[in-house]
């Protein structure tokens, strides 16, 4: 069994001077040391793998030497070599995500009463702090406020915004950047020189650029290279050993749609595909190369491509080749392409449709539009009589076309211009756009319209109906007792004999019927008695009019 270490752990920086790009924290955390301005609760936030536990570290032994140089530890000292070999009983590491609870934090504030053995202070660094439930962000409230004068806090968390706004304003907050490829490549370069191992730029930059800023990552992969590659990393087998797509396939293929050849693009695409990866894989790549080349065509945003050495060259040289329109719509159609393959059921497809449409980019670019290659059609003699303008509308003076061509011409007019023939005036239909005709039972008439216009006239405003209001069943009045039968009754009953009022005139009555028999009969007075019928009685019945109450004993019959 070897004593191997990862790289990760084997080069992990020991010192402020050693970080990989956190320049920003490392400055600040020296100054305080050196002036003696440390504060009792900081809290280091940022992605993975960029130094948060490392710092927090170097800080905590850099406090607690005895012979500190400057704002480093000396590494001589009792407590530098007791934490080196980590016996310390100074810097307690707390892992939140498994230790979460109220009597976690409990069993942390007893340990901060604790007086330190070695040294001045008593580090508790709490990674993953913001894995901590609410209760106990609660109960480690007052401590983390007002902690011992020998206690120093240090939480570490890739969540800030998981952290209650109660615990953040006790903290002071350190954010940590993503690495960036450079640093990444630089450090990469010292670790290849220290274990001998041979290397070229591209191999480099594809693992840095894989890593996404984080050394941790990075350093990973750059083991797993060496054991696949041994003691020379070359660009090839590294992209293969990474399974990520190499910048020649990307380069190929963007050749190859800047020249509109799709054929040769769909034929890579299927070799891509037959190697294990997905469109969407290849689509992203290709999109980020795009990018890439349209910032390296101007220096002032060469700076953010994440190249370096020979790897940029290669960028200037085909940005150089390729016009801002041509990558503007790549750009654009495989953004939107990105968007739709999730969802899409053949991703092939649509990878190829997206791909079709960049050669046709290109191939625009390589065919101009000149009168060569597109002549301009003929005009023959019908497409001449076809343009040929109608004659303008006569003025009310002058004379109609009609009688312009009945008029002499005169003398010095040759004879092939008499019998030419003369342009008609194109007659416009009849029905093409017929006026159409007022309806007058929605139109307003003449007079309304006059008097609407006329000043100081206003239209009266349009009166609403108003709602119907519903009687609730409590409000219903009261039904009439049974001794009231003769009396006006309520409801749908109708009235007595002596509140009927009078029939009109035009109703038909009972006597009509009586003129058409042939024998008269006696009718009945309006006094009840019977009166003969005689021919003036019947004649002058009709002209009778009946009293205003007819049922009452004190009415008399007209004469």
């Amino acid at each position: 069994m070897s004593d191997f270490i990862v790289s990760a752990r084997k080069y992990r920086p020991a010192t402020f001077a050693s970080v990989v790009g956190q320049k920003h924290i490392t400055s600040t955390l020296r100054n305080a040391i050196e002036r003696g301005q440390l504060a009792h609760a900081y809290l280091f936030c940022g992605p993975r793998g960029v130094g948060k536990t490392t710092c927090a570290r170097i800080f905590a032994k850099a406090i607690n030497c005895l012979h500190p140089q400057g704002a480093e530890a000396c590494n001589e000292c009792e407590s530098c070599r007791s934490f080196n070999e980590g016996r310390s009983l100074n810097i307690h590491e707390l892992d939140a995500a498994s230790n979460n609870s109220v009597e976690d934090i409990r069993t942390l504030i007893d340990q901060v009463r604790i007086i330190p053995q070695v040294g001045r202070y008593s580090v508790f660094i709490i990674d993953e702090v913001h894995m901590l439930s609410a209760a106990a962000f609660n109960a480690f409230l007052k401590t983390l406020e007002e902690p011992p004068a020998h206690a120093i806090f240090i939480l570490a968390t890739t969540e800030k915004h998981k952290i209650i706004p109660t615990i953040l304003s006790r903290c002071q907050i350190y954010d940590f950047n993503r690495i960036r490829v450079e640093d990444g490549v630089e450090y990469l370069r010292y670790i290849a020189s220290q274990e001998g191992i041979a290397y070229d730029e591209e191999s480099l930059n594809l693992i840095a650029q894989k890593a996404d800023g984080g050394m941790r990552d990075a350093l990973s992969m750059f083991d797993k290279a060496v054991s696949f590659c041994g003691t020379t990393l070359r660009y090839p087998e590294v992209a293969q050993t990474l399974n990520v797509l190499d910048y020649d396939t990307y380069f190929g293929v963007t050749e190859m749609l800047r020249a509109g050849n799709y054929v040769e693009t769909l034929v890579t695409f299927d070799q891509v595909l037959g190697r294990g990866f997905s469109g969407q894989t290849f689509m992203a790549g290709l999109n980020r190369h795009m990018r890439d080349l349209l910032m390296a065509k101007r220096p002032e945003t060469l700076r953010l491509i994440e190249m370096t050495g020979t790897l940029l060259e290669r960028y200037r040289a085909q940005a150089e080749a390729c016009s801002v329109e041509f990558l503007f719509g790549a750009i654009s159609i495989l953004t939107e392409l990105d968007g739709k393959i999730r969802q899409s059921s053949n991703q092939r497809l649509l990878v190829e449709l997206g791909l079709m449409k960049i050669a046709g980019l290109g191939q625009k670019k390589n065919d101009p539009l000149t009168p060569d290659s597109y002549p301009l059609p003929e005009i023959d003699a019908v497409s001449a009589r076809r343009s040929t303008p109608t004659a303008p509308t006569p003025a009310p003076g002058e004379p109609s076309p009609t009688i312009r061509q009945q008029m002499p011409t005169a003398a010095g007019s040759s004879s092939e211009e008499e019998n030419a023939p003369q342009p008609q005036a194109r007659q416009p239909h009849r029905n093409r756009h017929p006026r159409p005709r007022p309806n007058p039972r929605f139109s307003p008439r003449p007079e309304e319209l006059r008097s609407r216009h006329r000043p100081g006239n206003r239209q009266p405003e349009r009166q609403h109906r108003q709602p119907r209001q519903h009687r609730s069943p409590s409000r219903r009045p009261k039904q009439p007792r049974r001794s009231d039968r003769g009396a006006v009754r309520w409801g749908r009953r109708s009235r007595s004999c002596s509140q009927r009022p009078n029939r009109p005139t035009n109703r038909p009555s009972r006597l009509r019927p009586q003129l058409r028999s042939s024998t008269p009969k006696a009718r009945p007075s309006w006094s009840g008695r019977e009166e003969p019928s005689s021919p003036s009685s019947v004649k002058s019945a009709p002209a009778l009019s009946p009293p205003s109450n007819r049922c009452s004993s004190a009415a008399t019959p007209s004469a």
